[in-house]
Order: C-alpha cells, then sequence, then structure tokens
C-alpha cells in the first residue's frame, strides 16, 4: 500500500495514509477502509513515524488522512506531525473527520495553529440516502449548519441507489457554496452496496467540465492514495 505521495495538478500538495485506532462510528454501509486500523498503539505510531519520514515540505502543504477521522491518530503521531510541520515549515494542513467529532473541530485547529481545511465525508446532501442507505450518522439538516464546522465536502457518486437528480443536486450545493470539494466515484469493494456502471458514464460525461475546475477533485479509484482527474 502507498502510504506517501504528491498530488501535483490541483492544490498541489504531499499527501499521507496514516494508521489510527479503529473508526468511532464504523458503520457506514459502503466501507471497508475501516480494516486499515489497529488497536495497537505502539505498531502505530511505529508505521505512521516511517511514513512521515518521506515528507519534505516542497508544496509548504500537507494532507493527513487515515481510515476514520483525525481525532482518531494517536497523540505521539500528532505531536510528530506537529513537530514537521514546524521543521518543513508547512504552511497548510488538510485533515477529515466525521460529524460526530463536529465539537472537537476548533481543538485540532488550535492544536496545530496553521490553517486547516477540514474535509468530511458527506457523501450526499441527501438526508435520507445519506444517513438510512448509507448509514453515515452525519444528521446535519442544512448546509449552513455543515459550514460552521467544516470546509471541503467529499461526496460519492455511482452508487445504485442514487439518482442523476440526487448527483445534480450535490454537484450545485458544491459548487455554488465551497471553496474546495473532492468527488469520490464509487468502486465495488467488500461492503454491499454495489457501483452503477451507467450512473458512473453519465456522470463522467456531464461533469467533464470538472477537470478545469481548482476547487474540484475528482477521485476515481479511493482506494488508492490519489487518482485525480
Amino acid at each position: 500500500m502507498d502510504r506517501y505521495s504528491e498530488v501535483t495538478n490541483k492544490n498541489q500538495r504531499e499527501i499521507v495514509l496514516l494508521k489510527a485506532f479503529p473508526c468511532k462510528w464504523g458503520k457506514c454501509s459502503f466501507c471497508d477502509y475501516i480494516l486499515d486500523n489497529s488497536n495497537d498503539e505502539e505498531e502505530i505510531n511505529k508505521l505512521n513515524f516511517e511514513v512521515l519520514e518521506n515528507i519534505t515540505g516542497k508544496y509548504k502543504v500537507l494532507e493527513v488522512i487515515n481510515s476514520g477521522s483525525c481525532f482518531e491518530i494517536p497523540k505521539a503521531t500528532l505531536l510528530k506531525i506537529k513537530e514537521i510541520v514546524k521543521e518543513k515549515k508547512i504552511e497548510k494542513l488538510f485533515f477529515e473527520s466525521h460529524w460526530i467529532y463536529k465539537k472537537k473541530i476548533q481543538q485540532m485547529r488550535d492544536f496545530f495553529d496553521i490553517p486547516i481545511t477540514f474535509k468530511i465525508g458527506v457523501e450526499t446532501f441527501d438526508y435520507d440516502f445519506r444517513n438510512n442507505f448509507l448509514n453515515k450518522n452525519a444528521k446535519f439538516e442544512t448546509v449552513e449548519e455543515l459550514k460552521k464546522y467544516f470546509d471541503s465536502p467529499c461526496i460519492m457518486v455511482g452508487i445504485k441507489g442514487q439518482t442523476r437528480e440526487m448527483i445534480d443536486r450535490d454537484m450545485d450545493i458544491v459548487l455554488n457554496n465551497f471553496d474546495h470539494a473532492t468527488i469520490n466515484v464509487f468502486v465495488n469493494n467488500s461492503s454491499q452496496v454495489e457501483r452503477d456502471e451507467e450512473l458512473v458514464k453519465w456522470f463522467e460525461e456531464k461533469y467533464k467540465f470538472l477537470i478545469d475546475n481548482p476547487k474540484i477533485e475528482v477521485l476515481f479509484n479511493n482506494t488508492k492514495i490519489i487518482y485525480l482527474l
């Protein structure tokens, strides 16, 4: 598994995939990424420290991802990241968190004391599909409520059960309300959720203009660190 990479076209940055403790929610119907988690803190920190050695600071921007929320990363690893931020003169961070940690977002901002773009796996702004089909447990009602805590939504497309209208609405919200967003094209995994090939083809054709939008990143294979449109 590649745990270090670089985003070189849009929002240039280094990106690391770290291990962490198990996802506190861990019940999303589409997700099997949490298999990368562990309860062995010593093992987690050892691997993370090795991965973090790759960071050069060349873009002054670092994204840290794990199979869950950044609040599940051990304290020793967070302290190491903070050390590297200072040493490599990194000026901006990207982190991701589940909605359940919304009240702790400011604590993380204060801990690092540099700008952080906080991403969240919204998956869709359709409340029913998000919480009842995807079992996301992200029970915000409005875009404004989400933006009180988070900066960058991650949207998922290409799932059986989604509609074109649902995706159109999601794209409209993202394009008109956020300075950064990620669109994940669903890839079949060990979950029971299935990819809708026809919907994916429709999305790729209708929204190919996103390739030129500096605010939007499209991942066609989110089991790898980064595959951008």
